[in-house]
């Protein structure tokens, strides 16, 4: 019996599936109960965190790619240096037929024309690669999206070269987009719906950990200070959400369903953002900790 051969084939149909799941988030779950998305979305992350270390393999993939979040456990012992998260004003120059209107943050010097110019070569990025079976055209135009956030990202052993991020949410469907620029060009897509993910008070976008971490591969070694984000939603019930991160903390941005958050780390962490939502009153009404669908650490 040819074990190494097995082997390999285990391999492949793991990280088939692994890419299959993350292609299916750009859209909708057809399921329409929140408890069936939950367990799905719980069986995901889990079977993300189990094959942590078997995406190691795929260091030599174009810079594109990216290391999803993953992993079990409780909080411990964890240290960075606080900083606040400021906000740019938007931009005056911004053309209104490429700008989309931003009630979000602008970080690290990135303007509002800059961000509008990097979600229109997103869109145009993801209009001319092979559909995959979704409907060309699928992300619209950049006028149909609000920019949540943009700001500075660090290239990494698995994606070199540093440049910055442009979040922004479609405001009828609420498909959302996080787009890698470098050097004036789009190096990565992600694309997300928070219809496919869990129900509750604060929800975590499932891909967020892309803005709040660097690759599996640097881990224990990343490129400090780091800039990072952490994006999701949020009910109307939800007045404050806060985010810890090591020992930075910041008070997200609520825009519209959507909650928007950053800091700096100077130290390495291991554990994930800390999240919780308040209510008017100032009562706890969620708390990642005892999220069991929250990756509590990074991978």
């Amino acid at each position: 019996m040819n074990h190494e051969a097995d082997d390999e084939r285990d391999f492949e149909e793991l990280v088939r599936e692994l890419m299959t799941d993350d292609a299916y988030t750009i859209q909708p779950s057809p399921a329409p109960y929140p408890a069936i998305r939950r367990r799905g979305v719980v069986e995901r992350r889990r079977r993300v965190a189990v094959t942590g270390a078997a995406l190691v393999a795929l260091a030599a993939v174009p810079a594109g790619a990216y290391a999803v979040a993953g992993g079990n456990g409780g909080r411990g012992a964890d240290t960075t240096t606080p900083m606040s998260s400021v906000s740019a004003p938007q931009s005056p120059t911004a053309k209104a037929s490429e700008q989309a209107p931003s009630g979000g943050q602008l970080l690290d010097g990135v303007t509002a024309e800059q961000a509008a110019d990097g979600l229109k070569k997103c869109i145009a990025y993801d209009d001319a690669k092979p559909s995959g079976g979704l409907e060309k055209d699928y992300l619209g135009k950049a006028g149909d999206y609000r920019i949540l956030l943009a700001m500075r990202s660090t290239g990494d052993t698995n994606a070199p070269g540093d440049g910055h991020y442009v979040v922004a949410v479609k405001e009828k469907t609420d498909v959302r987009l996080i787009c890698t620029i470098k050097d004036e060009e789009v190096t990565g897509i992600n694309i997300s719906s928070p219809d496919a993910g869990p129900a509750g008070p604060v929800v975590s976008d499932i891909n967020a950990g892309k803005l709040y971490q660097q690759s599996i591969l640097d881990k224990g070694n990343w490129k400090l200070p780091f800039r990072w984000g952490v994006i999701g939603t949020v009910e109307p019930s939800v007045a404050k959400v806060t985010v810890s991160y090591g020992d930075s903390e910041a008070t997200a941005t609520l825009d519209g369903r959507w909650f928007v958050a950053a800091g700096i780390l100077d130290e390495q962490v291991t554990l994930a953002p800390h999240i919780e939502g308040y209510d008017a009153a100032g009562k706890l009404v969620y708390d990642s900790d005892t999220d069991e669908t929250y990756e509590k650490t990074l991978p």
